[in-house]
């Protein structure tokens, strides 16, 4: 039960937070790909147990669309992220004044409450392998707490790929 509100809080908060940007060769017929397998060397940046859960998340939602991963595909898919760590901003407020004589003297401070943050690039590039070009480009901005779960994790890679993924093929809403 804890690990199923965890999930649900945590898909709440990245659907709300993330935003994804794409762009790609308007010239390509994305309705001819229909099979996929990772680019051969993959350099994220970020774990190995972070590269592991973003690729079986991209495999279930692939292959859920109809896709087929195969040892000749005709896209690659590489991904990579670009990460700072930042204090929350979420703040709580302490105050203090006075006035007399027409006169008002104040102090103000914020306390940073939450922890520090994750903001996180994640980049997912589609290749067209025969062509060895780019033809898709998705980049979602999200963030996730720095001593986030792995379950946290999964859910939050989860959502943010689904987001991707909501965005591809071009066109097709």
């Amino acid at each position: 039960m804890k690990f199923l509100s965890t999930i649900s809080m945590v898909l709440l908060l990245v659907s709300c937070g993330a935003s994804v940007a794409v762009d790609y060769d308007k010239n390509v017929d994305f309705s001819k790909y229909t099979s996929y397998n990772f680019y051969p060397s993959i350099d994220s940046g970020l774990t190995e147990l972070d590269d592991s859960r973003i690729m079986q998340i991209a495999d279930s939602l692939f292959q859920g669309r109809g896709f087929e991963k195969s040892n000749s595909p005709q896209l690659y898919i590489n991904f990579y992220a670009r990460e700072n760590i930042s204090n929350s901003r979420s703040t709580l407020g302490i105050g203090i004044g006075g006035s007399g004589s027409n006169v008002g003297v104040g102090v103000s401070g914020g306390i940073p409450i939450g922890g520090r943050i994750i903001n996180q690039q994640l980049t997912m590039d589609f290749i067209d392998v025969s062509k060895d070009d780019l033809v898709w480009q998705a980049v979602a901005d999200g963030e996730l707490k720095e001593r986030a779960t792995p379950e946290q994790k999964e859910a939050y890679y989860l959502a943010i790929i689904e987001k991707i993924l909501k965005k591809y093929p071009p066109g097709k809403k």
